[in-house]
């Protein structure tokens, strides 16, 4: 979404010189987060419902609470930080942070950055439109202002440049032609300019359905057009390297598929569960 952040072209971009450069701290990891007894997770502050915070000024969500699971069964605390997502996608970490949990889309050339040890959900991508926007379906939207966040599988999608070739990630088809593609980092910025009026800055946006939804029941005066365009499995993230650090996140979040975990925090957040596997 996040299936946000799952986010493509910076790790695009640098994916040949981290290549050459290579990781000074590849294969480490599992051993660094042991010895300090600590994960250090990066996510999205302002990704409601996957990652926000609370008013009690802490992080919550689907992503945060999936991170406290996982560092509960590895035996860590779990500790969070919230960079801006091109950071994250762009890989080269360099020890700032241990893991993505945040929704992020797996793909072959985003393979030539990071490993995906497990794939935890899947989400759906949706448009919406202002309430008062003569925009009724999808192919209505073709020609207009279109706002997707920067550097997402959102943007790939209105550009016609979408590949998901991971495993279990459903056929689509391209539904809307933009005229106008407008992109700015934050979901919530986009959101914004939407709220002032059909054709103010935006004519539609373009996200994870979770997250649209999300601003729908906070009083966005949106609604969603038409059925979901794709369906994304979205992965857990970390650099590559240490096969040791990736078998012990793929053991846990396999268990927390099997034992229903998943289930229970997906039903908790979207009241739908999006954890087994896309719709057909």
């Amino acid at each position: 979404m996040k299936s946000f952040l799952n986010r493509l072209g910076v790790a695009t971009l640098l994916a040949a010189g981290i290549a050459l450069a290579g990781n000074a701290f590849a294969g480490d990891v599992a051993d660094r987060v042991a010895s300090a007894k600590k994960l250090t997770m990066a996510t999205d502050s302002n990704y409601p419902p996957l990652s926000f915070i609370n008013q009690e000024n802490e992080m919550d969500g689907f992503d945060v609470d999936v991170g406290k699971e996982l560092a509960k069964r590895l035996g860590v605390e779990l500790e969070i930080t919230t960079p801006e997502w091109t950071m994250i996608a762009a890989g080269h970490w360099n020890r700032r942070w241990d893991i993505s949990i945040g929704s992020m889309t797996p793909t072959q050339e985003r393979a030539k950055v990071f490993d995906f040890p497990a794939i935890y959900y899947y989400s759906p991508a949706a448009f919406v439109v202002h309430n008062d926007s003569d925009i009724k379906t999808l192919a209505d939207i073709n020609g207009k202002v279109v706002g997707a966040p920067s550097a997402t599988v959102y943007e790939k999608y209105v550009r016609h440049d979408l590949v998901l070739d991971a495993i279990g990630a459903p056929a689509f088809e391209y539904q809307v032609t933009p005229g106008t593609i407008n992109t700015l980092n934050a979901t919530s910025a986009l959101l914004d300019d939407l709220r002032l009026g059909p054709g103010k800055r935006l004519d539609a946006v373009i996200n994870a359905l979770p997250t649209l939804n999300e601003a729908i029941k906070k009083g966005y005066p949106f609604r969603v057009v038409g059925d979901p365009v794709f369906y994304e499995p979205l992965a857990i993230a970390i650099e590559k390297g240490d096969k040791e650090f990736n078998d012990q996140i793929a053991a846990a979040i396999e268990a927390m598929h099997e034992d229903g975990t998943l289930t229970r925090i997906s039903m908790k957040w979207f009241g739908v569960d999006y954890s087994k596997a896309a719709p057909k």
